[in-house]
C-alpha cells in the first residue's frame, strides 16, 4: 500500500519516532519536538533569506572584461560546476529523504534546505546572465564538460540508488530489504555531507581569492552568501549522522558500523577528486594567493574538519588552514556591504527577541 500524505491514525508519539521510516506525518506542528534542533537550523536559513539581485554586479562586469584568459578559465569553470551542484541540491533533499521523513521539524527543514539551494542556482544564472555575453554558452557547455560530468556521477549516484529502491518500497514493503534501504538512505546522506562540506570548496576559495584582488567583489559577496547557507546544510546533515550514531534508529547504528570502511573510500574518491579539479583549474596558469599546491592542502584540511564533525577519524596530513584569509570570507558578518548592494544581514527575518521580563519596561517613561 503507497504512503499517504496524511497520517490519519490517532495517539501518535512523534516525539518517540525515529526520524525516518516512522510512521507517516501528521500535522505539521512544532510545539513539541525530539529535536528542537532541527527548527533552529529551520529558523535560522528563513532568517538568512536572501535574493541575489541585492548585489550589484556593474563592476563585476567590467572586471571580468579585464581578466586574463587564465582568469576567466577559473571563474567560469568554477561557476559550471557549482552550477551543477546546487541543481543536484535543488532538488535531491526533497526527491531523497523527504518521502521517508517521519518528524515534523526536519520535514520542515529539508523543505527549506530546498528551497534555499534553488536560490543558490538562481544566483549563478544572476552572475552568468550579468557577466557574460551569451550566457547560454556557459550553460549548455556544463553537461558537455566531460570533468564536469565525470564528477557528477560520484554526486548523484547514491541519490538515485535510494530514490529507486525507496519508489519500489513505497508501493510494496514487503518485497524491500529494510535494511538495504536503511543502508542507501545512509550513504545518500554521507554524500551529501562530502557534497555541503568538501565539494564546494576549492571553487569557494577561487572565488574569494578574486575578491581578495578588489576583482568581481559583487560575485564574491554572492559566493558567501551561499557558503553561509552551506554551513547551515552541512550542519543537518552532521546533526542526522550524529543522531543516527547516539542510537536515533538501531538499524542505522548497525548501518554506519558497516558503512565506515565504504564512508572513508568515499572521502578519499571526493578528495581525489577536488585535487584533481584544482590541478585543472591551475593547467593554464596561476593566480595571486592560490596555487594548486596550497588547495590540495585546503581540500585535506577541510576533509579532516568534516570528517570530526560525524565520529570518523581524520586521515590526512594537513592540520592546519594553509587560506586562513578563507574565513574572512566564509564568516560574511566580517564583509563591508553597502546596504544598497546587499542585504543586511544583521537583519533576521522573524529575529524578534521573546524572553522580556513581565516588569522589564516598569521605569521606562517617555
Amino acid at each position: 500500500m503507497a504512503r499517504s500524505v496524511f497520517n490519519k491514525e490517532k495517539g501518535l508519539d512523534f516525539t518517540k519516532q525515529p526520524m525516518f521510516f516512522g510512521p507517516e506525518l501528521q500535522v505539521q506542528r512544532y510545539d513539541d519536538m525530539k529535536y528542537p534542533i532541527f527548527d533552529k537550523l529551520n529558523q535560522q536559513q528563513l532568517g538568512y533569506f536572501w535574493r541575489p539581485e541585492e548585489v550589484s554586479l556593474q563592476k563585476d562586469r567590467n572586471d571580468y572584461l579585464q581578466l586574463n584568459e587564465q582568469q576567466k578559465f577559473i571563474f567560469t569553470s568554477n561557476l559550471k560546476y557549482q552550477t551543477m551542484l546546487d541543481s543536484v541540491q535543488g532538488r535531491g533533499p526533497c526527491l531523497a529523504f523527504l518521502p521517508f521523513c517521519s518528524l515534523p521539524e526536519l520535514e520542515g527543514c529539508i523543505v527549506t534546505w530546498d528551497f534555499i539551494e534553488t536560490i543558490h542556482s538562481r544566483s549563478y544564472t544572476y552572475i552568468i546572465k550579468n557577466l557574460y555575453a551569451n550566457p547560454a554558452e556557459v550553460f549548455d557547455t556544463i553537461i558537455e564538460d566531460e570533468r564536469i560530468e565525470r564528477r557528477s556521477q560520484s554526486v548523484t549516484k547514491t541519490y538515485d540508488d535510494l530514490i529507486h529502491l525507496g519508489y519500489q518500497w513505497s508501493l510494496n514493503p514487503d518485497k524491500v530489504d529494510m535494511y538495504e534501504l536503511k543502508k542507501k538512505l545512509y550513504l545518500a546522506m554521507a554524500t551529501v555531507n562530502i557534497l555541503e562540506g568538501l565539494r564546494f570548496y576549492v571553487s569557494f576559495a577561487c572565488s574569494f581569492a578574486f575578491g581578495e584582488l578588489k576583482l568581481l567583489e559583487g560575485s564574491a559577496k554572492i559566493i558567501s552568501f551561499i557558503a553561509r547557507d552551506e554551513s547551515q546544510h552541512l550542519a543537518m546533515s552532521q546533526t542526522v549522522i550524529n543522531n543516527w550514531r547516539n542510537g536515533d534508529d538501531k538499524d542505522m547504528s548497525k548501518v554506519l558500523k558497516d558503512c565506515e570502511k565504504e564512508t572513508y573510500k568515499m572521502y578519499d574518491e571526493a578528495v581525489e577528486e577536488e585535487k584533481r579539479w584544482a590541478t585543472y583549474l591551475f593547467s593554464k596558469g596561476s593566480m595571486i594567493g592560490l596555487s594548486e599546491k596550497l588547495l590540495h592542502q585546503f581540500v585535506e584540511y577541510m576533509a579532516n574538519r568534516r570528517m570530526k564533525a560525524i565520529g570518523l577519524d581524520p586521515k590526512y596530513d594537513q592540520k592546519t588552514n594553509p587560506l586562513p584569509w578563507v574565513d574572512h570570507w566564509l564568516n560574511s558578518r566580517s564583509l563591508q556591504n553597502a546596504p544598497q548592494e546587499t542585504e543586511i544581514e544583521s537583519y533576521v527575518i522573524g529575529g524578534v527577541k521573546q524572553d522580556v521580563k513581565k516588569d522589564q519596561f516598569k521605569k521606562f517613561k517617555l
